[in-house]
């Protein structure tokens, strides 16, 4: 499970771009009662999204025609540069080299094989959000890929990932784990696109932890999203939806099988 101990590999943060921030902040405030905390004068605007005055995401305002709007899932490393250069290697691509931020850490932005963007994020000393795997947080993350095995080979050797197969009802889901750590530890997965007529592209896409999905569902249509895949119960997993903010950016919600957090 994801959790706040960041083991390399993992995703420690989470941001959204969005074109206009306000409208933004309103939905998801509204959506999952996140207040916005002013990251300082000196982040150029960037904004921490709090819950019970824990940090769950942080948001800026972004242009989508200078830079990637939209959810973004940053990952911990120990060595930003090295990480960096290894995705170069395996045929990924360097955004950004590694950059420090304001005495925060080290971050660098890339994107896969297949195009789907992400970050790193070396802390020093932030080692990222302040509460993970509860509702209204982020709990799981998710890669659309057209290609399973060749995104599974990539984030191994840029992140030290593993894989596993988890059987289910509808056939095998490849779930993603730290280096060195057991198949509890999973964090995340890898689906591939083809079978998802939603996806167009190959992506990141969040999940953030429910109280009630079909409330959740609900209310997004009322604050004006979207959904993309209605609620659905999975046994062993939860209930789950796909959702689109106003500006159609895609996350997804779960309420965890209680069988499986027992």
């Amino acid at each position: 499970m994801l959790t706040t101990r960041f083991p390399d590999g993992a995703p420690n943060w989470i941001d959204l771009g969005s074109p206009d921030l306000p409208a933004s902040l309103a939905f998801y405030g509204g959506l999952f009662g996140w207040e916005p905390a002013p990251a300082g004068p000196e982040t150029g605007g960037y904004v921490l999204l709090q819950r019970d005055g824990r940090t769950v995401a942080g948001a800026m305002a972004l242009d989508p025609e200078r830079g990637r709007a939209g959810w973004t899932v940053y990952f911990r490393c120990a060595d930003a540069l090295g990480t960096a250069e290894a995705a170069g290697v395996a045929h990924g691509t360097v955004v950004f080299w590694p950059t420090e931020l304001l005495g925060l850490g080290r971050v660098a932005g890339l994107k896969d094989r297949a195009g789907a963007a992400f970050r790193v994020w070396q802390p020093d000393p932030v080692e990222g959000l302040d509460v993970a795997t509860e509702p209204g947080a982020l709990c799981w993350v998710e890669l659309h890929t057209p290609d399973v095995a060749a995104a599974a080979a990539f984030y191994h050797r840029v992140l030290g990932v593993e894989t596993s197969g988890v059987e289910f009802p509808g056939g095998v889901y490849t779930s993603l784990y730290p280096g060195g750590a057991d198949e509890d530890a999973m964090f995340g997965g890898i689906v591939p696109t083809f079978e998802d007529p939603a996806d167009t592209a190959a992506s990141w896409l969040p999940y953030f932890g429910a109280d009630d999905t079909d409330a959740l569902v609900a209310r997004a249509a009322e604050l004006g999203g979207s959904v993309r895949l209605p609620a659905t119960s999975v046994p062993g997993v939860g209930r789950l939806a796909r959702l689109a903010d106003p500006h159609g950016y895609e996350f997804a919600v779960i309420k965890g099988d209680p069988a499986q957090t027992a």
